[in-house]
């Protein structure tokens, strides 16, 4: 595994929000393309944050169930990000100590992808790399 990098399993391109996106409009978006996670960016591809189904759930749970709220609101902002050149087990660590389920990918500060528990888990289950349209769970 450790001649497996991250660039090779992450899943791209990424779907991406800016943070005045309605929490509705993230929302419709992951369902449409069945993923776990949008990614928060600004005008320059630069990240801001991560928008998760965890985020939605937590959303629910407290409350605060305004639709029309934007990403901005709800999205976590600090976000542990790994490079493309990783190895995948220097991410399947970090996810395990974090309890992380998806980790943006960056390239210079840009994000260039994610790479998720699923795009691990199918690695490991079929012993070679996932197709991108294997993936649901960004």
């Amino acid at each position: 595994m450790d001649d497996v990098f991250v660039g090779s399993l992450m899943s791209s391109p990424v779907h991406t929000v800016g943070a005045d996106t309605s929490l509705r409009d993230a929302g419709r978006l992951m369902l449409e393309h069945g993923i776990g996670s949008v990614i928060v960016v600004d005008e320059n591809d630069q990240l801001e944050g991560i928008l998760t189904a965890t985020d939605f759930i937590r959303i629910v749970a407290e409350g605060d169930l305004d639709p029309n709220a934007t990403v901005e609101r709800s999205m976590s902002t600090d976000v542990t990000t790994i490079t493309a050149n990783e190895p995948i087990r220097s991410v399947a660590d970090l996810m395990l100590e974090h309890g992380f389920h998806h980790v943006p990918v960056l390239d210079e500060g840009e994000v260039i992808g994610v790479i998720t528990t699923t795009d691990l888990t199918a690695f490991i289950s079929r012993g070679e790399e996932p197709s991108p349209g294997d993936m649901t769970d960004q």
